[in-house]
């Protein structure tokens, strides 16, 4: 019923950036919170950043200050800009949205993945 869509990843050197996009579309009437979270091999899902409706955004302390978590509630899409790219930054990104598909339907959905590889 909703599908996310995400873009951006790719290989990076340290200290590089990189945009990541994620684009909601389907049936559903309106979303909630967005955010990331991200997996690296053998290691546990980790939860990077949620963003509100209104704007108001939550970061994983080792990424404050050089990830930024934006919204276009226009478009249905979020984005994750990420600077200062270090090594440890490398996993697999997914997005995820909390959308309202009916009344008392509200669910978690989730994107594809994309790949972050931030390697000199």
């Amino acid at each position: 019923q909703v599908q996310l869509v995400e873009s951006g990843g790719g290989l990076v050197q340290p200290g590089g950036s990189l945009r990541l996009s994620c684009a909601a579309s389907g049936s559903f009437f309106s979303i909630d919170v967005m955010g990331w979270y991200r997996q690296a091999p053998g290691k546990q899902r980790e939860w990077v950043a949620s963003i509100a409706m209104d704007g108001s955004a939550f970061y994983v302390e080792s990424v404050k200050g050089r990830f930024t978590i934006s919204r276009d509630n226009a478009k249905n899409t979020m984005y994750l800009q990420m600077n200062s790219l270090k090594a440890e930054d490398t996993a697999v990104y997914y997005c995820f949205a909390d959308a309202t598909v009916s009344t008392r339907s509200l669910y978690r959905y989730w994107g594809q993945g994309t790949q972050v590889t931030v390697s000199s």
